[in-house]
């Protein structure tokens, strides 16, 4: 990936930047991870490029660029789960610049496509302050999602890479063996880690989470929340409890609410950011499990359709594997 930790995230005086004023990757840019990421995330992606990059051959390569082109080019699209309203004005444009000769050619069509793509990926908040002290993270998501994975990596990098002292909290009380896992990963992160009794009210760990945070001048808390499904209200309500909870400590906490989405799930992907966002305001996605679908394309949907930006992608098991979202690396991965 092209973007680095650094890049994500927002601390006392901003970014590092060069002399006129943007962001200094210079040595990022040296880092050999960086085309070693974007390897392994063009082949997380393979399937659905595979699926992709057949049908664009078919078409944008073609002398003749009628309307069974855009029709083929949006069915392409649609099946990888870019979504039917960010397909619409992505082939739309496309379509426009083709015919008044803007762009021509395959190999040019291509690269405006995949252009426009990481063109509808890219939203301004798509980064994570972390300038209130501490700042709240908040982590939700359906059941499998790697939610507890998630946070615990999350974790391992702020500490690890950026310095931050981090205290966990383990709002997840249904679940024993989560909150064994997270204990797990808040000692290989060297994070705090603050639990409850089994079965405990889940606002009372998140605020005994920021009370030690608060004691201890931790710079990040992170709260991970029982897994549940979009569709059950009453956890719904008891999550958007969760939130209030905070907000009562800290008036504009959450200063972060991750939504971590599983990408083998496509559209109902989409569904479930629509549903967790009205209950507690998602502000970004955690986007996993892209290295086992052929629907990659989700990334761009949810982003298109509903303006929450992907912020993060894991695209595999390792500590590594968790990785801040580049939309034009991710296009180019999609599409070549």
């Amino acid at each position: 990936m092209a973007r680095d930790w650094r890049e994500l995230f927002i601390v006392d005086g901003g970014p590092a930047t060069n002399g006129d004023g943007g962001v200094d990757d210079a040595s990022s840019a040296r880092d050999p991870r960086r085309g070693g990421m974007f390897r392994r995330l063009r082949e997380n992606l393979r399937k659905t490029r595979q699926a992709l990059t057949s049908e664009i051959q078919a078409t944008l390569f073609e002398g003749d660029l009628s309307d069974e082109t855009w029709e083929r080019l949006e069915e392409a699209l649609i099946y990888a789960d870019v979504g039917a309203r960010t397909t619409a004005k992505v082939v739309e444009q496309l379509e426009r610049e083709a015919t008044a000769g803007e762009v021509s050619g395959g190999e040019a069509l291509t690269g405006r496509l995949t252009e426009l793509l990481a063109e509808m990926a890219r939203i301004d908040t798509d980064r994570i302050d972390l300038r209130a002290k501490p700042t709240v993270i908040l982590v939700a998501g359906v059941n499998g999602t790697g939610k507890t994975t998630t946070v615990g990596k999350l974790a391992w990098h702020l500490g690890n890479e950026l310095g931050r002292n981090v205290v966990i909290g383990a709002a997840d009380t249904y679940r024993a063996a989560g909150v064994e896992q997270l204990e797990l990963w808040a000692q290989r992160a060297g994070a705090e880690f603050v639990k409850g009794p089994p079965g405990a009210d889940p606002g009372a760990v998140a605020y005994d989470t920021i009370a030690a945070a608060r004691r201890d001048a931790a710079d990040v808390v992170i709260i991970d929340t029982a897994g549940r499904l979009h569709t059950q209200d009453d956890l719904m309500a008891e999550l958007a409890k969760v939130r209030r909870v905070i907000a009562n400590q800290i008036p504009e906490a959450p200063h972060e609410t991750l939504l971590t989405v599983d990408a083998t799930t496509g559209q109902n992907g989409l569904r479930q950011a629509r549903l967790f966002s009205e209950a507690v305001s998602v502000t970004g996605l955690v986007l996993t499990k892209l290295d086992g679908t052929a629907k990659g394309g989700i990334a761009l949907a949810i982003t298109g359709e509903l303006g929450i930006p992907v912020k993060l992608i894991g695209i595999g098991e390792r500590l590594e594997d968790l990785r801040p979202f580049d939309p034009s690396e991710f296009a180019r991965a999609l599409v070549t």
